[in-house]
Formats: structure tokens, C-alpha cells, sequence
């Protein structure tokens, strides 16, 4: 006897999202599933943070979320729950954020694929060091104040930024001119 099945239309679920990126606010109604990198790329046309390896892993995606850095492609959109700084938002005034600079005069970059999220990682680097906090090899400290950036630090604090293409030399030169260039 033939079995008879019998299908039932899928039902999306969507929810009504406002998102603040970029200093601009968006109000987007979504498919619960959507992530925060999708709705940047394909519902705003904010496509520098890029697709890598779409399971948190090389950074690519990396944005800024409240001033802290998240790999946008795990984080679901309908649960953003602060403003999104974007690689297109860090200029300021039609100036370059000066990590932007220093990526430049650095040759940071190569292929520029991973460049935004390495951006966007870089800029939250220097804002947890100027507010004390510890990385992995960060030494012991009796003293509260800023991580002192060594190399090994800023290469730490880099560390969930892949690059394909190995401008990891290049990448810390441009931090660390850009960390001396905002502590004045």
C-alpha cells in the first residue's frame, strides 16, 4: 500500500528589530534566524564585515556591539542589544579612525579581506587595554591602569583575527603606531 504524506508549509517566524548601527537607526523586520552579519550585509548594504568561516572562528565578521567586539555571524540580530559599530562607522568627521591610518602606512594589509574584522578587533583591543583589561599573558599587576600593549599582547588580543595572507607583522607595527598615536 502506497504511504500517503502529507506536507506542511514551513512558517517563518519574524520579528520587528531596530538596529542602531553606525550612528543611524534601522528599523528592519527580520526572520528570527537572520544574523546580526546578515542583516548588515543584505538588509543595510553594510558589507565590509565579511563571511569567513561562518562559525566564529577567523574573525572576519568582527564588529562592535556596545564597544565590545563579537563575531557578527554567530550573533542572531533580534538579540543585538546595543549599538553596532561597523568598519564603515569608525571614521570620524571624514577622517580615518587613526587605526585605518596605521593600517595603511603599515602595509597591514594584504589580500584586505580580513582587514574590517581586524579593524574593529584592533579599535576594542585599544579600549580594553586603556581600561586595564587583562589578556592571557598580561604579568601580574599590583598597580591599577592600562595594559601595558607589548608585542605579545597586542598579538593575544588579536588572536581570534585570522589572516590568510600573514600580515601579522604588519598588523601589530600598525597597533602599536595607532596605541601610541591615542595615548597621547
Amino acid at each position: 500500500m502506497p504511504s500517503s504524506v502529507t506536507l506542511q508549509p514551513s512558517v517563518t517566524l519574524q520579528s520587528s528589530v531596530t538596529l542602531q548601527v553606525n550612528g543611524s537607526v534601522h528599523p528592519l523586520r527580520l526572520d528570527n534566524r537572520t544574523t546580526l552579519l546578515d542583516a548588515l550585509r543584505e538588509h543595510l548594504d553594510l558589507t565590509g564585515a565579511k563571511k569567513g568561516c561562518d562559525h566564529g572562528q577567523c574573525g572576519a565578521c568582527t564588529v562592535l556591539v556596545g564597544g565590545r567586539r563579537v563575531n557578527s555571524c554567530l550573533l542572531l540580530a533580534v538579540a543585538c542589544d546595543g549599538p553596532v559599530t561597523t568598519v564603515e562607522g569608525l571614521a570620524e568627521g571624514g577622517r580615518p579612525h587613526p587605526l585605518q591610518e596605521a593600517f595603511v602606512a603599515r602595509d597591514a594589509l594584504q589580500c584586505g579581506y580580513c582587514t574590517p574584522g581586524q579593524l574593529c578587533s584592533a579599535v576594542a583591543l585599544l579600549d580594553e587595554a586603556a581600561a586595564g583589561h587583562p589578556s592571557h599573558v598580561t604579568p601580574p599587576r599590583v598597580a591599577e591602569g592600562p595594559a601595558e600593549l607589548t608585542r605579545d599582547e597586542i598579538r593575544e588580543r588579536m588572536s581570534g583575527n585570522l589572516c590568510r595572507c600573514g600580515a601579522y607583522p604588519h598588523i601589530v607595527d600598525a597597533v602599536t603606531d595607532a596605541h601610541r598615536e591615542t595615548s597621547r
